[in-house]
């Protein structure tokens, strides 16, 4: 397919690492600028074509889970745990090969939950929960968890604002929208691309 800014890449048709895990079938990245979401966004994951020929892995292996409707922007980056070697409480932080078992931190999982949207270039560390909602904005390194509905920018990326009140947030959440099918979720784009609480309120309950 021929790329251009008006085009994305679907995850779920894509992604063959089993370590990648998708859910649903909405989720999408702006390749438009770079490789495609395996080859050039997740960075140092065990599972591509590559690592699972020449590599046995001497730990277990950190997941990366993207929920439903998130966005992801051009050029940005997800920083996973296979590059965790280099121990900054040793006098030396080079991953030596025949110490490289205890060099390595386990970061955990990487998560990033149903309909977040990641500016362009932004950069996620490992082991980073980005709450449902939550927006990353375009040049963020983020470093710590995102709270839900949070907007986030800055090196280290910082909480700017919340997208709405805490208490319209939680009832959002209550909510969970996005554990309904997409059938059920796409026949309510009306309410969904409103902020009429009340009326999202009685389409969800």
């Amino acid at each position: 397919m021929e790329k251009h800014w008006s085009k994305v890449q679907y995850l779920h048709q894509t992604v063959k690492n089993p370590n990648i895990i998708i859910k649903g079938t909405k989720s999408y990245y702006s390749n438009a600028w770079s490789g495609d979401f395996e080859e050039y966004v997740v960075r140092y994951l065990y599972g591509d074509a590559y690592s699972l020929k020449h590599w046995e892995p001497q730990w277990e292996i950190d997941k990366l889970y993207i929920g439903n409707y998130v966005c992801i922007g051009a050029e940005s980056i997800i920083l996973m745990g296979g590059n965790n070697t280099h121990r900054n409480d040793w006098f030396s932080n080079y991953p030596f090969m025949d110490k490289i078992v205890d060099a390595y931190w386990k970061k955990g999982d990487t998560v990033i939950e149903d309909a977040v949207w990641i500016g362009m270039r932004s950069m996620i560390m490992p082991g980073v929960r980005l709450g449902e909602g939550a927006v990353i904005a375009a040049g963020s390194i983020v470093t710590k968890d995102v709270p839900p509905y949070a907007i986030v920018g800055g090196n280290p990326a910082k909480i700017i604002k919340y997208r709405f009140s805490p208490e319209i947030i939680a009832k959002i959440l209550a909510l969970k929208i996005y554990d309904r099918t997409e059938e059920e979720i796409e026949s309510k784009h009306a309410i969904l691309c409103s902020n009429d609480l009340s009326a999202l309120a009685s389409l969800f309950e």
